[in-house]
């Protein structure tokens, strides 16, 4: 595969910008190699600097659910740009949008836009200290929730524990207001409570935890989770950046019929444009200023472009059968790879829920910590990763990010996409 473009481009971004690139995970560092610079997008088809076509299971991390450039989503930003990209002012395009999410999401009853999903985070984080008035969060070791300071932590030692800075720049002050827990251990959480429960401001999780592997919790363990934040008077926060109208239109939230008091959003609610949101009930949502004592403003927040993007695209979520086609889609995909993985015995499994999913090398039925992932098995996903890209499928390029099925991929996509990765696989595991 020719990539001589790519790697002209990658070094004059060098230039530019830390490490050529504007998100870490784009320098291929997980994988190898020059990272792939994307000239455009169609469909399910993405097209590099040097012509080289993939079918994409990328989807820009996710927010593309119709697929590249769909025809409603341009034809919508396009109208709205013409008339003016942004006013720092309310649009009746907010309005509408509003008006479509809450008229189809009986979990949440007031909304505020933003422009990104660690934007939608931080806001809930600091809506739920001040609706409670307590300091402390508490969170989950293999959930990611943005870049923000007091959530970019991992796990200390302990069952228990504030937890570690994972950057460099994070006060120790912030650190120590985030208590981190490991994922599906309910008394790890009822440790934390016992200790803290007093000061424990909110639970935040992603409910499909997906920035770290396709960490697939119970339902039980969800509802728990529910239970006790409800019994010491905490906030229960779902972060559905990724799940948000990707399993179902009313999220996580409603594929599993739990009430969380805030669910964050992001990806889909833009159309492919940078969008955040957080919502909760009407009593929460009242402390948000200029209504409340809680401040949070945004410039381009309600963006009237990024508002038409997230109507079109959203208006064709509620076609009849939409999630259905895309979970049926998924599974043919899924099928098909386990088939061959069953036929030559490999160790290797997938997963999926809606139209995410996601492979690692394990014997295990389920991984649903971040401690259950071998570090080891990279070495197997970054040869099956080039192998993909040299038999045009695009995936992102790291193990432990997961793959999204949009609207746009066809069945003979997805055949195809069976045979590449048996291939893939075949290459990788005879290399190992």
């Amino acid at each position: 595969m020719n990539t001589t473009r790519s790697q002209e481009l990658f070094e004059t971004a060098k230039k530019y910008f830390p490490g050529g690139v504007n998100s870490p995970v784009r320098a291929f560092r997980s994988v190898g190699g020059t990272p792939l610079f994307i000239r455009k997008g169609k469909g399910s088809r993405i097209w590099d600097a040097d012509g080289n076509e993939f079918i994409d299971y990328c989807c820009s991390w996710g927010p593309l659910i119709l697929g590249h450039a769909n025809d409603g989503v341009v034809k919508a930003v396009q109208e709205t740009v013409a008339e003016g990209s942004s006013f720092g002012a309310p649009t009746e395009l907010e309005n509408q949008l509003a008006d479509l999410i809450l008229s189809f999401n009986s979990y949440i009853e007031k909304i505020r836009f933003v422009s990104s999903g660690t934007e939608a985070v931080m806001s809930a984080i600091r809506l739920a200290r001040g609706y409670t008035g307590r300091t402390k969060i508490l969170k989950f070791e293999g959930c990611y929730h943005g870049h923000s300071d007091s959530l970019l932590v991992k796990a200390g030692s302990g069952l228990v524990t504030f937890g570690n800075t994972s950057s460099a720049g994070v006060p120790e002050a912030f650190v120590n207001e985030t208590i981190v827990v490991p994922l599906n251990n309910t008394n790890a959480v009822r440790e934390a409570f016992a200790q803290f429960g007093n000061e424990i401001a909110a639970v935040i999780i992603e409910p499909v935890p997906a920035n770290n592997g396709l960490l697939l919790q119970e339902k039980s363990y969800l509802e728990f989770l529910r239970v006790i934040t409800k019994e010491h008077g905490s906030l229960l926060i779902f972060d559905e950046v990724i799940s948000g109208f990707r399993v179902c239109f009313c999220g996580a939230a409603g594929y599993y019929s739990i009430q969380p008091d805030i669910i964050t959003y992001g990806k889909i609610i833009g159309g492919g444009l940078p969008v955040g949101a957080y919502g909760a009930s009407r009593e929460i949502m009242s402390r948000i200023s200029p209504e409340g004592d809680v401040y949070q403003a945004g410039t381009l927040s309600g963006n009237p472009v990024a508002m038409s993007a997230g109507l079109a695209q959203l208006s064709a979520c509620l076609a009849p059968g939409f999630y259905q086609e895309q979970e049926a889609k998924t599974q043919r995909l899924v099928n098909g790879i386990r088939a061959h993985i069953a036929a030559k015995g490999y160790t290797a499994k997938l997963w999926h829920i809606g139209s995410i999913f996601w492979i690692a090398f394990t014997n295990l039925e389920y991984i649903r910590t971040a401690e259950e992932i071998d570090p080891q098995s990279m070495t197997i996903f970054r040869k099956m990763y080039h192998a993909l890209l040299e038999r045009g499928i695009y995936l992102g390029p790291s193990g432990y990010e997961v793959g999204f099925v949009s609207a746009a991929h066809s069945n003979e996509d997805i055949d195809r996409t069976i045979t590449a990765f048996a291939q893939a696989l075949d290459e990788a595991f005879v290399t190992t």
